[in-house]
C-alpha cells in the first residue's frame, strides 16, 4: 500500500537562494529492517537549523504558502558549496506510529507501535527509519517521545565522556537550555559536579530551583570571579560549549588556568600543568571563535558530535543510555515547547524569525498532520 504525504525540503543554489518548500511525496515501502513511521511530532532543534535556515536573511525573504525563499550571504554560501543544488530533507528526530515494515524481525516487531526515531527526515508526514534506531514508547505520547534522542543522548553523552576521561566535573556554557536542564538533572543523579553558565537572573533561578549548586551569570560584573570560584570548588576543567563563536571558550580556559595557577606551589613560566579541555558542539554564534592563549600549554579545544561518540562508545553503552532515557522520559529527560506548528506553519515569517533565535525555553514542536 502506497503512502503519500507532505515533506519539507531545503535547497541552496549556487546563486545564494535558499528555498524551503513542502512537496507531496509517495513514500517507498520499507525493506529489511526499515519501518515507515506516520510522524506525529518532531522538535526543531538547533542542530536542524544549520541545514534549515543557516545564516540566511529571512527578514527580507519571499514567503508564500508552503514555501519561502531567502538569500544566503557570504561567506556562508561558499562554505556550503558541497550542498549547492541538492534538494535535502530536514528534521533529525521525532515520534509517530509504525504503519508498515520491511521483512526483518526487528522491523516486524514494531508494527503498530508508537516509536521515537531519528530518520533525518522528520519534518514530514511519513518517514522511513531504521528499526534498530527506533525506541518503542509504550504508553508515552508522541509529544513526550519526540525529543527523546538528540538532547537526552547528547546530555548523557557529555557525562559518559567525562567519566571515560576521568573528569570530576563538567562546565556547561548554556546552562538553562533544554539540554542544559537535562544535564543538570543527570549530574545531580550521578553525583557529577556541574558548573552552569547563564545570561540572566531568571535563568539562574530556574536552575537553582531544579537543584543546581553552581550557577554563574555571564552578565554580572563579577562574572569572572564567580566562574573561578565555581571551578575552584568543583574542579570543572572539562567543558562543553554550543555557542561556538565569540570569546566564551577563551574565557573558560582563562578561568580554569587562573584557578590552577593559584594552587601551584612553585612558579613556572609555562603556566600550570592542569589539563583543561573544552568541546564545541554547536554554532549558536556564527562568528569566529576567538582564542587568546594565555592559559599555559595543557589545554585542548575540539568538536563534539553525538553520532561519532555513540559509534565509539559501543553498543552496550548506547543501549544502556537509551534504556535510561525511556525509563525517565517524563522526568530527567522531559522537554518543554513554546508552541506547536504544522508543516505550513513552520514556514511562516513569524515562526522562522522566532524559532531560529533558539531562545531558552522556546523550542517549537512540529505536528505534521496539524
Amino acid at each position: 500500500m502506497a503512502h503519500t504525504g507532505k515533506q519539507l525540503f531545503t535547497t541552496l543554489d549556487a546563486g545564494g537562494e535558499l528555498t524551503l518548500e513542502l512537496d507531496e511525496k509517495t513514500f517507498p515501502e520499507p525493506t529489511g529492517n526499515q519501518v515507515l513511521v506516520k510522524m506525529e511530532a518532531a522538535p526543531i532543534n538547533p542542530s536542524d537549523l544549520a541545514i534549515l535556515t543557516g545564516a540566511a536573511d529571512f527578514d527580507h525573504a519571499d514567503y508564500s504558502t508552503g514555501k519561502v525563499v531567502a538569500k544566503m550571504p557570504e561567506p556562508f554560501l561558499s562554505g556550503q558549496k558541497a550542498r549547492h543544488g541538492q534538494k535535502l530533507p530536514a528534521g533529525n528526530e521525532g515520534a509517530g506510529t509504525v504503519v508498515a515494515t520491511g521483512d526483518g524481525d526487528a522491523a516486524k516487531a514494531l508494527m503498530g507501535q508508537r516509536v521515537a526515531c531519528v530518520p533525518g527526515t522528520a519534518f514530514s508526514q511519513y518517514a522511513i527509519a531504521d528499526a534498530m534506531m527506533c525506541l518503542p514508547l509504550g504508553d508515552h505520547s508522541a509529544e513526550e517521545g519526540a525529543s527523546s534522542f538528540v538532547n537526552p543522548m547528547t546530555a548523557l553523552g557529555f557525562v559518559e565522556n567525562a567519566k571515560m576521561d576521568g573528569a570530576k566535573a563538567i562546565l556547561h556554557t548554556v546552562g538553562a537550555s533544554n539540554l542544559g536542564q537535562m544535564l543538570n538533572r543527570i549530574c545531580l543523579e550521578d553525583g557529577m559536579g556541574l558548573v552552569n553558565i547563564v545570561r540572566k537572573d531568571e535563568q539562574m533561578k530556574l536552575l537553582k530551583d531544579q537543584g543546581a549548586t553552581h550557577v554563574v551569570n555571564s552578565s554580572d560584573p563579577d562574572f569572572m570571579e564567580q566562574l573561578k570560584a565555581a571551578i575552584d570548588e568543583t574542579d570543572a576543567y572539562y567543558g562543553f560549549d554550543p555557542i561556538g563563536g565569540g570569546q566564551m571558550v577563551d574565557t573558560c580556559f582563562k578561568a580554569m588556568e587562573q584557578v590552577a595557577v593559584a594552587k601551584m606551589t612553585e612558579y613556572s613560566r609555562y603556566g600550570s600543568n592542569q589539563q583543561k579541555r573544552m568541546f564545541i558542539y554547536g554554532r549558536l554564534d556564527f562568528g569566529p571563535t576567538t582564542l587568546t592563549p594565555s592559559y599555559g600549554f595543557g589545554w585542548t579545544l575540539s568538536g563534539w558530535l553525538l553520532t561519532p561518540f555513540l559509534q565509539n562508545a559501543g553498543m552496550e553503552t548506547v543501549m544502556r543510555m537509551r534504556q535510561r532515557v525511556l525509563e525517565n522520559l517524563t522526568t530527567t529527560f522531559a522537554s518543554s515547547y513554546k508552541t506547536k506548528v504544522d508543516l505550513e506553519g513552520m514556514l511562516t515569517k513569524d515562526a522562522i524569525t522566532d524559532y531560529r533565535q533558539m531562545k531558552t525555553g522556546e523550542k517549537y514542536l512540529v505536528t505534521p498532520w496539524g
